[in-house]
Formats: structure tokens, C-alpha cells, sequence
């Protein structure tokens, strides 16, 4: 069985940093991209991240240049660091992976960014 793990939300100030990992298990994570979602209260869920199987990575424009995605292929986790933080990055924040088995969802992790 497939299963996604987030951690690492929190409080934060405006300015600051958090790291979000997302443990996997249950796939051979190495064969699989992970993305990085969130999800305002009363908004969509957005892409934030991806990071392929090789490690290209995209961003969305608004995280562009502020956030970071990595994988570590040993410990089978994905990460999200996320620097300059801004009231607006405010949400719940999903790990996702898709494989012919299907879509994958973590539980999420709220991240508030508040003064």
C-alpha cells in the first residue's frame, strides 16, 4: 500500500523558514515524481513543486526562487524547504504521487505564516 507521511508545518513569521519532508513507502519511490500541493481555506488545491524521477525540478510563479523541492533516494522522502515566507503562503500542504497504481495523497501539514 501506498502511503504518503508530511511533516515539518508549523507557525511561522513572516521572513522565515520551514522544511516540509514527506516520508514514502509501499512504491519504488526512485521511479516516481513527487509534487508538492497546497491548499488555501475556501480556494483549490495548487501545484506548488514537482521534482521528477532525475531531479528536474518546476515551481509555480508565486514560489519560484523562495521555495525549494529536493528527494533523498535512500530515505525515500521528498522535501519542501520554503524560505521568505509571506502571509499569503498560508495552507495546508500535500505530498503527491502519481503511479499506474494510482494518485497518492499525504494527509497534509498546515503551514500559518503569521506575525
Amino acid at each position: 500500500q501506498v502511503r504518503l507521511v508530511e511533516s515539518g508545518g508549523g507557525l511561522v513569521q513572516p521572513g522565515g523558514s520551514l522544511r516540509l519532508s514527506c516520508q514514502v513507502s509501499g512504491t519504488n519511490f526512485k521511479l516516481h515524481a513527487v509534487n508538492w500541493y497546497r491548499q488555501a481555506p475556501g480556494k483549490q488545491r495548487d501545484l506548488v513543486a514537482t521534482i521528477t524521477s532525475n531531479s528536474v525540478t518546476n515551481y509555480a510563479d508565486s514560489v519560484r526562487g523562495r521555495f525549494t523541492i529536493s528527494r533523498d533516494n535512500v530515505y525515500w522522502r521528498a522535501y519542501l524547504q520554503m524560505n521568505s515566507l509571506q502571509p499569503e503562503d498560508t495552507a495546508v500542504y500535500y505530498c503527491n504521487l502519481e503511479s499506474a497504481r494510482g494518485n497518492f495523497w499525504g494527509q497534509g501539514t498546515q503551514v500559518t505564516v503569521s506575525s
